[in-house]
């Protein structure tokens, strides 16, 4: 594609994958990024979760070449290790089927390798501490606050959440554009659990460590380095919430009460929890995602997500991966590219929102409930027994040939009836697995 050249609004995760893809077929490409070089900066702690990496995200990182690298700098993760109050543990498998896990990622470590994958072609050039202040949706150009102004064929918005283009889009860019912002009751914190002093994890390695209390939960997820990086969370106010652990002393009593088997793992605790920030949940949704040719919102830009299904980033990366897709099929029509993807991938963006949310739930309190836990021996059993039989879990997180959209309305139907099946039973070992496959595959959807 001679003559193009595609200013793209943040170096995080999806922008800088987004250059590969673009970059691999020739285009010229711009990275304008708000804050400074990751590589040559540290990392502001309590900001740093970890990621989890599955088949959507992967599949991505195959196409651009990166996949077999980064799994390599990956920990599998194979079930939820769930931690009751009295220090009980049971794992709750992933998959049924050998071979399908998620993948515990440095956030960090994979922006750092995309960005210096992306340097690796002619034409793609990064230009940090470049805050964006406005964009002209008319015109197609971007002002910074240094001053600079840049215009390319098109620009494409991967600047996140907080975006700046889509704030132009919103405050009279764009005609009647629809934007919702929705902040769940709960904040997070990160605190962090170290490795032994022989350099070995403290727990299950392999493993989604959950401590699921109801009104409140803590995860943690492992690191190549033997530690493990922990969040709490929380309520911001009420009764038991982060506005009442002020001190030492009713930061203890709180662990010691709802994780004492994590608290002797936690070293820094104290140091840890009044120096790190605690950090907001919320979901964006709007409408429309691009102004004609002349811009697109992509990743959280256009959809953010709570992180309870682990598909923020893998949705993002699906992004990417689609308009790869597009652009082969109609070459830089920047317009007609940017409608069929807004129409492809808006449906299945709410259908990933309204799953996380529901997650957070489930992950909050329903690994905690019996009805719950044998619900998921028995989709474990059925993955082994069935080759075709997919949890919606399974539907999101290891099928990405899947939309969203579909596995949300398959999964949640499917789920229906397997808690309802689960509810009449105490003994998975029990139930007729055949019978169950001839009522899942009698659902209409």
């Amino acid at each position: 594609m001679p003559n193009q050249k595609v200013i793209i609004i943040g170096a995080g995760l999806s922008g800088s994958l987004l250059a590969i893809y673009l970059a691999k077929r020739g285009i010229e490409v711009e990275i304008y990024e708000s804050r400074g070089d990751m590589r040559k900066e540290e990392i502001s702690a309590g900001r740093s979760i970890n990621l989890a990496l599955s088949n959507r995200g992967i599949a991505a990182l195959k196409e651009i070449g990166l996949d077999e690298y980064m799994l390599a700098e990956a920990v599998p993760m194979h079930g939820r290790m769930i931690h009751a109050a009295d220090g009980q543990t049971k794992l709750l498998p992933y998959s049924g089927r050998q071979g399908e896990y998620i993948n515990s990622v440095s956030r960090a470590g994979l922006n750092v390798a995309l960005m210096n994958e992306a340097e690796t072609y002619v034409g793609v050039k990064f230009y940090f501490d470049e805050k964006l202040i406005d964009f002209d949706c008319k015109t197609g150009e971007a002002r910074f606050e240094s001053g600079k102004i840049v215009k390319g064929e098109t620009l494409i918005a991967a600047d996140g959440a907080g975006s700046k283009v889509r704030d132009a889009m919103l405050h009279g860019g764009v005609a009647r554009f629809d934007f919702s912002q929705k902040w769940l009751a709960h904040g997070y914190k990160e605190l962090h659990i170290p490795p032994d002093a022989n350099g070995a994890f403290r727990m299950e390695k392999n493993a989604l460590h959950i401590w699921a209390r109801r009104q409140f939960m803590m995860i943690a997820l492992p690191n190549t380095d033997g530690s493990f990086t922990c969040t709490l969370f929380l309520a911001h106010t009420g009764e038991t919430s982060f506005e009442q652990l002020t001190d030492k002393k009713s930061l203890l009593e709180f662990f010691e009460a709802n994780f004492a088997d994590a608290l002797r793992l936690i070293p820094t605790l104290v140091e840890d929890f009044f120096a790190n920030p605690v950090g907001n949940l919320g979901t964006v949704k709007c409408f429309p995602w691009n102004v004609g040719g002349k811009s697109l919102l992509l990743g959280d830009s256009a959809h953010a997500v709570v992180p309870f299904y682990g598909q923020g980033m893998n949705a993002s990366f699906e992004d990417c991966r689609v308009l790869n897709d597009l652009i082969e099929q109609h070459g830089a029509d920047w317009k007609t590219v940017f409608n069929e993807f807004t129409n492809v991938r808006k449906e299945n963006a709410d259908a990933i929102a309204q799953m996380a949310e529901e997650n957070f739930y489930e992950m909050r309190d329903a690994v905690a409930d019996p009805v719950f836990v044998r619900k998921r021996e028995l989709e474990t059993k059925l993955e082994h027994e069935f080759p075709d039989y997919f949890s919606k879990y399974s539907m999101v997180t290891f099928r990405a040939d899947l939309p969203y959209s579909v596995a949300k309305q398959k999964g949640n139907a499917q789920d229906n009836l397997l808690m309802k099946i689960c509810t009449e039973t105490e003994n998975v070992n029990q139930i007729d697995l055949e019978e169950v496959m001839r009522k899942i595959n009698s659902i209409k959807t």
